[in-house]
C-alpha cells in the first residue's frame, strides 16, 4: 500500500473514478482531505492478474511534481526574490542602513562661532540666485562632510543665500535642534536652515500625482528617489544651483546656468544642477520621471534619467556625439568640473598628496564630489596631508577646526 499522509488512511476508490488532477497525480491538497487514487495511478501500477501494488510516495514531494511550467515559474519567483534580497544587502552595505548616523561619536551641541567678515553688498547685475542643499531623511544632525559642503558654498558665494532644506525640521516649532552641525552652520549669515515640505514642493509640478503613491507602497530606494525628485522640482520652481551634501565647493558657481556635469563618457550626474526657473529641460525630466518610473532599479530616476533625457533633448544616441557639450541652451560640463576623481577611485581622497599636486589636479574644477556613499565610515585624520583633509582645511576651515577638536 502507498504510504498515507500523516494521520490519514487510504480509502481505495474505483478505477473508473475521474482523475482529480490534469496530470493524473493525486492532488497534493488531498493530504488535508480524503485521499484518492487516480485512474492513471491504477493504470501505471497494475501487475499480474490485475492486482495493484501501489508505489510508496512521499507526500511533500508531490508538491514538486507539478507541470514543468509551474516548476519553472516557481524557480523564477524564488530566484527573483533571492536576487532582490542580495541586491538590497549590497545597497545597504554601500550607502548604510536606514537611520544609520553619519558619525558614531558624541559631539557637543554648541560651537563658538569664528570671527567672519561682514557680508558683501549685493553685486550689480542679475540676481545671483540661491544655492540649495537637501536632506530628505529625518536627520537633523549634519556630519562633518555635510557641514563642509554648506560652509564651502557659503564662503564661495557670500552674496547668495545658501538654503539647506531638511525634512526633519518639518513641524519643529521655535528654535532649531541643538546639534553641533546646526550650531556651526548657523554661524554663517548667508546660510538658512529651513523645513522641507515635500508635498508642498511637488504641488503644481508634474510630480504632484506621483508623490502620494510612494507613501502607499514600499520603496526599496525611497530616500535617493525622493532626493532625485525634489531637486528637479526645487530648481524648476525657484531656479538656482543644487548641490549634493558631499561636495566641497572650490570657486564661485555664479557663471554657470542651465548646466549639469558629466560623470563619465556614458553618464551624466545630477549631484550638481544649475538651471533657470521653469526651464523646459527640467519639466521634461519630471515628465520622464513619472512616465518611466522604476522603483526597483538604483539610479533609474537619477543619473540614468538625466542621461536619457539629455539624449532626447539633443537628439543624439551617445554622449560622445555631443562633443561641445552644449545643445539647445543646456550644457553638459566636462568631468573635471565636478567629478575629477571617478567613484571607482574614491580612496584617492584619503591618500596623501603634495600641495602642488593638489593645485594641478583641481585646476579645472568648480567643486569636488567626494562620493560619500562609498567613502562614509572611512577614517580621516584631520591634520594629515590626505587630499580630503587639505580640502577641508582650505575651503571649510571652520568645519576643519571642529574636526580637529572632536575627531
Amino acid at each position: 500500500m502507498e504510504e498515507p499522509c500523516p494521520g490519514q488512511h487510504w480509502q481505495e476508490r474505483s478505477a473508473a473514478e475521474p482523475d482529480v488532477s490534469p496530470g493524473g497525480y493525486r492532488d497534493p491538497a488531498s493530504c488535508h482531505g480524503p485521499p484518492r487514487l487516480t485512474s492513471q495511478f491504477h493504470r501505471r501500477l497494475q501487475v499480474g492478474s490485475g492486482d495493484t501494488m501501489p508505489r510508496t510516495h512521499n507526500c511533500p514531494l508531490l508538491l514538486l511534481q507539478g507541470a514543468p511550467r509551474q516548476r519553472i515559474c516557481m524557480m523564477f519567483i524564488i530566484g527573483f526574490k533571492f536576487t532582490f534580497f542580495v541586491s538590497l544587502l549590497i545597497y545597504w552595505h554601500i550607502v548604510g542602513e536606514p537611520g544609520t548616523p553619519g558619525q558614531p561619536y558624541r559631539l557637543p551641541a554648541d560651537f563658538p562661532c569664528p570671527h567672519l567678515a561682514p557680508p558683501m553688498p549685493p553685486p550689480r547685475g542679475p540676481d545671483p540666485g540661491n544655492i540649495f542643499f537637501l536632506e530628505t531623511s529625518d536627520r537633523t544632525n549634519p556630519n562633518f562632510l555635510f557641514m563642509c559642503s554648506v560652509e564651502s558654498a557659503a564662503r564661495a558665494h557670500p552674496e547668495s543665500q545658501v538654503v539647506v532644506l531638511m525634512k526633519g525640521l518639518l513641524g519643529v516649532n521655535g528654535s532649531l535642534p541643538r546639534h553641533l552641525g546646526i550650531a556651526l552652520l548657523s554661524c554663517f549669515p548667508n546660510v538658512r536652515l529651513l523645513p522641507l515640505d515635500l508635498q508642498a514642493l511637488f504641488r503644481g509640478s508634474p510630480l504632484a500625482a506621483w508623490y502620494p503613491d510612494t507613501l502607499r507602497r514600499w520603496e526599496p530606494y525611497l530616500l535617493p528617489v525622493l532626493s532625485d525628485a525634489a531637486r528637479l522640482a526645487l530648481l524648476w520652481k525657484f531656479g538656482g544651483v543644487y548641490l549634493d551634501t558631499d561636495f566641497i565647493v572650490l570657486r564661485s558657481l555664479r557663471n554657470l546656468s542651465n548646466s549639469l556635469g558629466v560623470q563619465s563618457r556614458y553618464v551624466l550626474n545630477g549631484a550638481f544642477l544649475a538651471f533657470d526657473r521653469h526651464h523646459k529641460f527640467l519639466a521634461m525630466c519630471m515628465r520622464d520621471f513619472v512616465a518611466q518610473y522604476n522603483r526597483w532599479v538604483w539610479g533609474h530616476q537619477g543619473p540614468q534619467l538625466l542621461t536619457r533625457v539629455f539624449k532626447k533633448w539633443c537628439a543624439i544616441r551617445s554622449l560622445r556625439e555631443q562633443a561641445r557639450g552644449t545643445c539647445r541652451g543646456v550644457t553638459a560640463l566636462p568631468r573635471e568640473a565636478f567629478y575629477p576623481i571617478p567613484w571607482q577611485n574614491w580612496k584617492r581622497y584619503f591618500e596623501d598628496v603634495r600641495p602642488q599636486e593638489l593645485e594641478r589636479m583641481l585646476n579645472a574644477t568648480y567643486a569636488v564630489h567626494v562620493w560619500n556613499k562609498k567613502s562614509q565610515g572611512t577614517h580621516l585624520q584631520a591634520t594629515s596631508q590626505a587630499l580630503l583633509a587639505q580640502l577641508h582645511a582650505r575651503y571649510c576651515p571652520t568645519t576643519h577646526q571642529a574636526m580637529k577638536m572632536y575627531l
